[in-house]
């Protein structure tokens, strides 16, 4: 992809994706994730229906009426998008691969935290952090982010998600607001980092699939290709027990991942590239607000 490519498709994602986190995740977004605590603002007379906890006597006494606190919550948050660049997430067999619409979810992420005036910050990782991003505000850093996302070519196709949540736990010293988004695809656990870093950090489950990922179609010898690791096979998909074979296996997969995400607390979403995901981010919002 050259030059003018790159800035077109990073204008397109632009325009869809601020458009949807404006219009649509504004105020969803605020109330889903919410900031590190309540400041002081000001002091104003007292009104009928204060808590007269919040009476300042010191001011009260000065001024010889009730005077109250007003706290407001401290609203910015730091924001990390954990992205997944290993080689399942090129496959697609829908209008879009699982990394173009991991790309445009980071990206409607990303215009929302800083119309909330959040930082954020990225980390792209395959079986290890293949590039970090400092937290930053602006519209310039997010289009970084964008570009960056479509013109990466990580060094490795397979996958480590505890390495990388290790990683996150260990980097980001103050409490951040951390977006998982990958397919997960791998096998290996990552309950144990998980659980670890859910407790310092608000860690946040995206799962992007497509349904040739759950679901083989009937056109008999298929040769597959595992995209981390290379290997190959032949597959008979005219085999009725071949297919619900493959079906079984995802549905394995997935009960594993869910039950990782339940106990360590995560809040999850699953997308599939033939869904809209504005709508399941949307649900996602809601179940948090």
């Amino acid at each position: 992809m050259n030059t003018n490519e790159i800035l077109s498709r990073v204008r397109k994602i632009e325009i869809k994706t601020r458009g949807l986190s404006s219009n649509i995740f504004a105020g969803q977004y605020h109330s889903a994730f919410k900031g590190r605590g309540m400041a002081f603002s000001e002091v104003r007379e007292y009104q009928f229906g204060d808590d007269i906890r919040d009476i300042d006597w010191n001011v009260t006494a000065r001024f010889h009426r009730p005077y109250v606190k007003v706290f407001e919550e401290e609203r910015e948050l730091t924001v990390m998008l954990m992205i997944d660049v290993s080689g399942s997430l090129s496959f697609g067999s829908q209008n879009q691969s699982k990394s173009e619409m991991v790309t445009e979810i980071a990206a409607t992420l990303a215009f929302s935290a800083i119309q909330n005036n959040d930082k954020i910050g990225v980390v792209f990782f395959s079986d290890h952090v293949e590039k970090y991003i400092p937290p930053k505000k602006g519209r310039k850093h997010i289009l970084y982010i964008i570009r960056t996302l479509l013109d990466f070519t990580p060094e490795s196709n397979r996958t480590d998600i505890a390495g990388a949540i290790e990683t996150l736990t260990r980097m980001q010293k103050r409490r951040c607001t951390a977006f998982l988004l990958s397919d997960f695809y791998q096998q290996k656990s990552f309950k144990k980092e998980l659980q670890v870093c859910n407790r310092k950090h608000d860690v946040v489950a995206i799962q992007v699939y497509d349904h040739r990922d759950n679901e083989l179609p009937d056109v008999g010898l298929m040769r597959v290709r595992d995209a981390e690791t290379g290997y190959e096979q032949y597959l008979d998909t005219s085999s009725k027990a071949v297919r619900t074979a493959y079906k079984a296996k995802w549905l394995e997969r997935q009960a594993k991942i869910k039950e990782t995400f339940s106990h360590s607390g995560v809040d999850s979403v699953s997308v599939s590239t033939a869904d809209d995901y504005v709508r399941s981010l949307m649900m996602l919002f809601k179940r948090r607000s």
